[in-house]
């Protein structure tokens, strides 16, 4: 067998593991062309890579062997500066990069790593080889297969880093996009420019019409409900309420899926419009929560555009308190304890256009009650029972007396 020209038997391990080092870069020629043949089903970009830049890729080879030879010969000849001699020969920062850059493409972190371990395997072959035909001392070999392994550990352990932090700032950087995107459609400044640039810097599919929902914080079903919803949904945070923006929300089943998933969620559904009123729609939709809240609405989940009579009524508190004093004030000169009856045979004749066979089978009374109820209704309202224009607010304040 044809020895390499290498360490001298004799001389210390330190100095055999310097005299290796011609030896181990003559062959990574043929360690690269190795690697890129393996490469080529494991990962057909770094494999390319190798071909199309093998100069460069070669140089960096050659630095990290005598890297390699370095932490060898510093670990052998004073095990406790172990870590200082890591710090000075592996630049983590460059391969925090190279992790970085495996997100930013696309490459799955585990293709990154598993090319590494695979590139270590053909390295400690051939250096392995090398070595004993060179017969370096055991001591010296074990210092070898140490910095080999643990210069891999390093590397992989850095671009895992990287990756992760990128994956990290990635997200946040959308989460911050998709925020600002938000805010557009929930402003009246808003206008289709606008929309569309906040939505490509979010990377969010522009639909052609939206709704909001609504839940309240303290609402688990409602948060868990918000918690599955897809990245098609723009989360909301808004007048002390969590939500999201639901792309397209009539398109067909989907109103009823909705329905069904958000049932027992107290969850309040905005009624379905173009982006660009949606902040008119979102502010309605608030409205209906805080009438659900009073349980003005009862139903769960409230879709706004079913109670949208009520949401007009109950929109200004102080507005219906106003007309309720203005309709039904005639009603407080009754005694107390009958006030309700007459208010309800009101009611009741207005709904039922002064049907009185209709009213007393509706209030389970005798006609001649009613006869009697709207003689005195009529004493006390004059004219205004008569009289068209006055029947249709007395009817609505009826409608929404609580």
């Amino acid at each position: 067998m044809e020895y390499d020209s290498g360490p001298v038997m004799g001389q210390p391990a330190d100095v055999q593991l310097e005299q290796l080092l011609p030896s181990l870069v003559a062959g990574l020629p043929d360690l690269l062309d190795d690697l890129e043949k393996l490469l080529l089903d494991l990962a057909p970009s770094y494999s390319n890579f190798i071909a199309a830049r093998r100069n460069v890729v070669l140089a960096a080879a050659e630095a990290a062997v005598r890297s390699l030879v370095n932490v060898a010969t510093q670990i052998w000849s004073d095990t406790t500066q172990q870590e200082n001699v890591w710090q000075q020969s592996v630049d983590q920062t460059l391969f925090e990069e190279i992790g970085r850059i495996q997100w930013r493409e696309g490459i799955p972190v585990g293709t990154l790593l598993s090319a590494y371990q695979l590139g270590a395997r053909l390295a400690w072959r051939q250096m392995s080889d090398r070595a004993l035909r060179n017969e370096l001392p055991s001591d010296a070999l074990a210092a070898l297969a140490e910095s080999v392994f643990c210069f891999v550990d390093r590397l992989s352990s850095a671009s895992a880093a990287g990756y992760l932090a990128e994956q990290s700032e990635a997200a946040a950087e959308r989460e911050r996009c998709r925020d600002e995107l938000v805010e557009v459609l929930l402003s009246d400044r808003s206008d289709t420019t606008s929309v569309l640039t906040a939505a490509r810097r979010a990377g969010w599919a522009v639909p052609n019409t939206a709704a909001v929902i609504f839940i309240e914080p303290h609402n688990e079903a409602g948060r868990a409900v918000l918690s599955r919803l897809d990245q098609s949904c723009l989360r909301v945070q808004r007048a002390g309420l969590l939500g999201a923006i639901v792309p397209d929300p009539a398109a067909p089943n989907r109103r009823q899926r909705l329905g069904t998933t958000l049932r027992g969620s107290s969850a309040v559904v905005g009624h379905t419009v173009a982006l660009e009123h949606l902040a008119a729609s979102a502010r309605i939709a608030e409205i209906a929560a805080r009438l659900q809240h009073e349980r003005v609405l009862t139903q769960d989940p409230v879709f706004v555009d079913e109670h949208l009579d009520a949401i007009i009524v109950h929109r200004e508190q102080k507005l219906l308190d106003a007309l309720l004093q203005q309709c039904l004030e005639p009603l407080e000169r009754l005694p107390a304890g009958s006030r309700e009856a007459f208010r309800a045979t009101l009611r009741s004749w207005l709904r039922n256009m002064g049907d009185r066979r209709a009213i007393a089978a509706e209030l389970h009374v005798h006609p001649q009650t009613v006869r009697y109820r709207l003689a005195r209704l009529r004493e006390l309202f004059g004219g205004r029972l008569d009289d068209p224009d006055s029947r249709l607010p007395l009817m609505l304040a009826l409608a929404w007396d609580p």
